[in-house]
């Protein structure tokens, strides 16, 4: 235990009264720091969101199927089926090949990247006869099945038009052969340009399944719906305002059972605190800009607060915990922002004073410092703003004290503030759409102190889509 002389104990209380009347005797307002709090603008970045138009594979291609007849193609030949030296005698016989090719199953459709896959079984039966009474002996018949399988890079042209760019073919399991008088007679020849009719036929048939996504007056709607403020926050009262300019083909892709159409679509992205921003008034949806591989990134800035109430009750936890400053008490704390400084002002009055508004103010002024990934705030470069050098020695405890144990943990005010901005932007929009997003990363953008508290603004990066579909 530290012994302190009971007379120089007497000593330092007697200076550090003297000191104490010697500031109240030169303390004046001109020794206050004005009140110049920071103006904050909505904090605006350059942002993107995606505009995703979602279909689903198996609905597309039962609406393909349904303009597919189930037959095919029909077949009805005469051919040369025998071409052959019986003993002395040449024999030619003529037949008729008749039969046809349908689709024995359904269209699949599936998707793999930017790419959509697609077949059809199909299964052809053929029969030959030969074509007089001489031949009428003759006779085959055959069948066979084979696979349309149909390649497609589906592309958003500048017009808006979407052009599939198709490659097709088909290919058999086992070729139609007729068997007749010990000769085979391949039979593919007859049936494959009718089935490539066909194919150009299901080609048209799957351009305009395409074209009644209507991908243009979709893509009109989403544009309009990124115009609508979203409130991110309650409480505090924190609202996003996007404004988009430029739209960009952003690809398709696809798995096995949703093909997805992506734009970018490019602008700003505004954070207000306060009330709900004006509304912005939609503007037409532009021409397609240069194609982007994938969405950009959504970026927004999001703004923790800290009243200064709060930081006030800090300061006054930290010095009634402190040890006890000889002769002198702090009797009362104001907190306010100064030409981008904190003002921390102390009305101190001597230990002895009984009248509870007794004293006389000493400011200090010092830097707001932000630890971004221990989720705090603590004071630095705190100093007293009068030039009284007998008063510095006299504070300086209660500065080293407030600079090092003043800090405020505003973990929780930031978990709240993303967790209620996630859910604000999964919400259902009208005619048939829906937001969706999510931000999963921040890192400190800047501290401002406006007149009502300390604003931590974050960047906070993910992404948001405006979806129509699944």
């Amino acid at each position: 235990m530290l012994f302190i002389p009971k007379s120089r104990f007497q000593a330092g209380a007697a200076v550090a009264a003297l000191t104490l009347i010697s500031f109240c005797s030169v303390a004046s307002a001109a020794d206050k720091p004005p009140l110049a709090p920071d103006i904050v603008a909505p904090f605006s970045t350059d942002s993107r969101i995606s505009a995703t138009i979602e279909f689903g594979l198996p609905a597309l291609a039962s609406d393909i199927e349904r303009d597919i007849p189930r037959r095919l193609a029909s077949i009805d030949e005469k051919i040369s089926c025998v071409h052959r030296r019986v003993l002395f005698f040449r024999v030619n016989a003529n037949c008729d090949v008749w039969g046809y090719v349908e689709r024995s199953g359904g269209v699949s459709l599936y998707g793999h990247g930017d790419r959509v896959y697609g077949s059809v079984p199909i299964h052809g039966v053929l029969e030959g006869q030969g074509a007089n009474r001489f031949t009428a002996r003759i006779h085959g018949e055959t069948e066979a099945s084979a696979t349309i399988e149909a390649e497609a890079h589906p592309q958003l042209n500048r017009d808006w038009s979407l052009d599939l760019n198709f490659s097709d073919g088909f290919h058999w399991s086992e070729p139609p052969v007729l068997h007749v008088m010990g000769r085979e007679i391949p039979l593919a020849k007859y049936a494959e340009p009718r089935i490539h009719s066909q194919l150009a036929v299901v080609r048209s048939h799957a351009l305009a399944a395409a074209r009644r996504l209507d991908l243009h007056d979709k893509a009109v709607a989403a544009w309009r719906h990124a115009f609508e403020p979203i409130q991110l926050s309650d409480n505090p009262s924190v609202w996003l305002q996007i404004t988009p300019q430029n739209a960009s083909f952003a690809g398709v892709r696809a798995d096995a059972k949703v093909l997805r159409g992506s734009l970018e679509l490019s602008g700003t992205a505004a954070t207000i605190i306060g009330q709900a921003p004006p509304t912005v008034a939609a503007t037409a949806l532009p021409s397609l800009g240069r194609d982007v591989d994938a969405p950009g990134a959504f970026d927004v800035v999001l703004p923790v607060k800290i009243g200064y109430d709060v930081l006030k009750d800090k300061l006054k936890q930290v010095i009634a915990a402190m040890p006890a400053v000889p002769g002198i008490a702090v009797r009362d704390i104001d907190v306010y922002p100064s030409s981008g400084k904190l003002v921390i002002g102390l009305r101190v009055a001597k230990a002895s004073e009984t009248d509870p508004n007794a004293g006389k103010w000493v400011y200090l002024a010092g830097a707001v410092q932000v630890d971004a990934d221990g989720h705090a705030i603590r004071l630095s470069d705190l100093a007293v703003t009068t030039n009284n050098e007998a008063l510095e020695p006299l504070i300086a405890p209660i500065t080293a004290e407030l600079g090092s144990k003043a800090n405020i943990d505003y973990g929780i005010a930031y978990e709240n503030l993303l967790n209620a901005a996630n859910a604000k932007l999964n919400r259902p929009l009208k005619d048939g759409f829906r937001m969706a997003g999510h931000l999963a990363s921040a890192k400190l953008e800047k501290v401002y102190l406006p007149a009502d508290g300390i604003v931590i603004a974050f960047r906070a990066g993910g992404d948001l889509k405006i979806i129509y579909g699944m």
